[in-house]
Order: structure tokens, then C-alpha cells, then sequence
């Protein structure tokens, strides 16, 4: 079986980059949490796997959320009566990832108040990590408004003040108290700013091993990512995963096997991620896009293989994922290739793509029979924008491909 290391710091600091996006104007959240985590629980003199577990966590405990009206929720308030939904998905995404399985527990519950942790059947450790989430989050909520500002060293005895009337009801006293101690400096707070925070990240993962991951465990890794992103919009549901499969035969009718045969598939599976970034409002719009609209939906392929190359930088992965929306005449996005260095993987995955993306609802437009996606395909095929030996393999076998785009 063909394994492959994956530098799985990176790439829990990619999808974190990738959630982060969700915010929109609230970017780096989820590391702002795991370094405010990270510092509570060094304090507490966890031990330092415990110390880098939390870390991972705080960079991964807003996986269920993938919707920028859901974050804006989340970010704007101390408590909201509909949190628990994203940290019952979110612990479903993970559980279901061998590698990240572990942190799943703690994501669960962590907008659970302590009193509440307390009267609950949650292991005690457990409960106590979930809550040191729940705290650095809610720090994070507090601290937000004067971030840009430069005011955070005027109000952040506020913040202390105002999480410690908190203690042993929504967090542990221990938790609070080490929080008191440490964000008591100025450092504490500094340390947020962007240029700090991603410095000490790099720093907090530089010594340690890549870890070397079979095929299962790489796709069980592709589809976390590609779960979160589905779920931005109704329309959309399992859209990344039916991609994969088309994509994936598709290469298998050209002969590709193997190694190879698999990074389409992952490629697939991910080929979306950029899009958390797009507004669901732009997404489910069910009319035609502004200029404006459209710019932005158009930077997601760009975000995808930014993305990508953090977790896989050697393999074509982040290409095929990524180059996915360019042509065979050079007018596509973000990179404007054409025929003469498109690799056939790319156009695997564009064809799969549009395939399915027609065969599946959007706000915009009923399902499109077969026999009109044929037609739509065969027209881009005259424009130069979809290959046409890829798109006569898939026509070929039209009735199969459907039931993989829709069933």
C-alpha cells in the first residue's frame, strides 16, 4: 500500500486557514484560540503532547461551521442559543478522520458551560479541554472589536475582569485563574497580532515529524475538508464527494491506476475548499451574479491551491484541485493555462465538475436532464473550454456517470 508523508501541523494550520475564511472579516480566529489555549494549558504545566493536542484542536474547533451568517453568531456574542448544532457537526466531521478523531470529544462540547460539564457523564479531563476551548473562544470574542485598533492594551483588564464574574458557570475556576495569571502582561496580548501569531505557530510545529499516512487515512483527511465545504449551501450537498467519484473514473477509463489514480480522486475531493471564503448570499443567489459577485466567487480556485500546497507541496495535488476552472484556450481563472501545460488530471476534474454541478440543483435552476448536460458539454467542447476526448469518455457511458452525479 502506497503511503505518503503529510506534515500534519501544516495541514491542520491549512484547514484551519481554510475555516478562517468562513469569517471573512475575521480572519485567524481559530488560531487565535489555539495559541490562548495553548498558553492556558502550558501554564496549568499540561504535558507538552497535551499541550500541542489543544492546540490542534483550537485551530480545528469551528470545523462545523461553514456558513458566515453562522459565524458571525458565534463571533458576536458570549452565548448563542445555536452553538451546540456546529459543535455536533463539527465532532461528526472529525470522528469520521482517523488522524483528527481524537480531538473530536472536546470539539463536542466546547460551547458547553462548565456547571453543565460538571453534571454530565463527559470524563473529567475531557470536559476540562473541551471548557479551555470554550474559554480561549469566548477571550477571542471579548478581545475582537479591538484588535485593529490598537486599544487592546487599554481594555484587556476589562476582558479579565469580565471572564472572571464567568468562573464556575460557563468556565472552570482553574481555567480562569491560570487565564487571570498569564494574560495579566501585555505580552499575552500582543501576541495575537498576525505577524506574532503565525510566527509562533511555524515555531510550535518546526521540530516535529511528518506523519506517514496510507490512502485511507489521506482520504479520510480529503474528505474532512470537503464535508465542511459541502455543507456551505443545501445545493451543494455531497457536490465535492460526487466530483471525486466521476473524476476518479473518468481516469480510470484513461488508463490511470494506482498512486496516481488516488491523488485524482483526493484532488476531487478538495477542488472546492477555496469557496469557504464565498458568502452563502453569493452561493444560493438565485439570480445572476454583480461584476463584484462574480470576482469573488472567481478567487476560489486561487484560495484552493494556496491551500493545497500548504498540506501537500509534493505532489500535483494542489494543481489538479486547483485548476480546475481553466480552459484549453487560456481564458479560464485564476492562472489563465492552456492546452500545452493543462496536465489531463485537470481536465478530468473540470469535466467532472461541470457534470455534476449541472446535474445537481442550484438556486438558480432545476436539475438539467441528461440530455441537456450532453448538449452543454458537447457546446463547451466546440469553445475550447472542456477537452473532448475527456467529455467523449464520459458520453460514452452517460447513463453511469449520471447515476454518479446524482444518485
Amino acid at each position: 500500500m502506497k503511503f505518503q508523508h503529510v506534515d500534519m501541523h501544516n495541514a491542520i494550520t491549512a484547514l484551519s486557514c481554510a475555516l478562517d475564511l468562513v469569517g471573512v472579516d475575521e480572519v485567524r480566529h481559530g488560531k487565535r484560540v489555539a495559541v490562548m489555549a495553548r498558553a492556558i494549558a502550558e501554564r496549568l504545566a499540561w504535558p507538552e503532547a497535551e499541550c500541542l493536542s489543544i492546540l490542534y484542536a483550537g485551530m480545528l474547533h469551528d470545523c462545523g461551521v461553514s456558513r458566515i451568517h453562522e459565524h458571525r453568531h458565534l463571533t458576536e456574542t458570549l452565548e448563542w442559543d445555536g452553538a451546540e448544532e456546529h459543535c455536533i457537526r463539527g465532532a461528526d466531521y472529525l470522528s469520521a478522520c482517523a488522524p483528527v478523531a481524537h480531538l473530536s470529544t472536546e470539539i463536542r462540547y466546547h460551547h458547553t458551560r462548565w456547571e453543565k460539564l460538571l453534571e454530565s457523564s463527559v470524563e473529567p479531563r475531557l470536559s476540562l479541554r473541551a471548557n479551555l476551548l470554550f474559554l480561549a473562544d469566548r477571550i477571542d470574542v471579548l478581545q475582537a472589536p479591538f484588535l485593529n485598533s490598537g486599544l487592546i492594551l487599554i481594555e484587556y483588564p476589562a476582558i479579565i475582569a469580565r471572564i472572571q464574574t464567568l468562573s464556575g458557570i460557563l468556565f472552570a475556576p482553574e481555567l480562569v485563574e491560570a487565564f487571570a495569571e498569564i494574560a495579566s502582561v501585555e505580552a499575552f496580548w500582543l501576541a495575537m497580532e498576525p505577524e506574532y501569531l503565525d510566527e509562533d505557530l511555524r515555531r510550535f510545529g518546526s521540530h516535529l515529524p511528518s506523519a506517514l499516512l496510507d490512502i485511507p487515512a489521506l482520504k479520510e483527511l480529503a474528505r474532512l475538508f470537503s464535508r465542511v465545504v459541502d455543507a456551505k449551501s443545501p445545493y451543494t450537498d455531497d457536490h465535492s464527494q460526487r466530483v471525486a467519484l466521476i473524476a476518479r473514473q473518468l481516469a480510470i477509463d484513461f488508463g490511470i491506476g494506482g498512486y496516481e489514480l488516488e491523488q485524482i480522486e483526493i484532488a476531487g475531493l478538495l477542488h472546492d475548499i477555496g469557496k469557504l471564503r464565498v458568502s452563502e448570499d453569493i452561493i444560493d443567489k438565485p439570480g445572476s451574479l454583480t461584476p463584484e459577485e462574480r470576482a469573488t466567487m472567481h478567487r476560489h480556485s486561487y484560495d484552493t491551491f494556496r491551500i493545497l500546497q500548504r498540506v501537500f507541496d509534493d505532489s500535483k495535488i494542489p494543481v489538479w484541485a486547483g485548476f480546475h476552472h481553466e480552459t484549453l484556450i487560456g481564458d479560464g481563472y485564476p492562472f489563465r493555462t492552456d492546452n500545452t501545460t493543462l496536465d489531463l488530471e485537470c481536465r478530468i476534474i473540470a469535466v467532472a465538475d461541470v457534470f455534476q454541478a449541472l446535474a445537481q440543483e442550484r438556486p438558480y435552476r432545476r436539475t438539467m436532464s441528461l440530455e441537456y448536460i450532453l448538449g452543454d458539454l458537447r457546446s463547451r467542447v466546440e469553445t475550447g473550454h472542456l477537452d473532448a476526448q475527456v467529455v467523449a469518455n464520459l458520453i460514452d457511458k452517460a447513463e453511469f456517470y449520471y447515476r454518479l452525479a446524482v444518485a
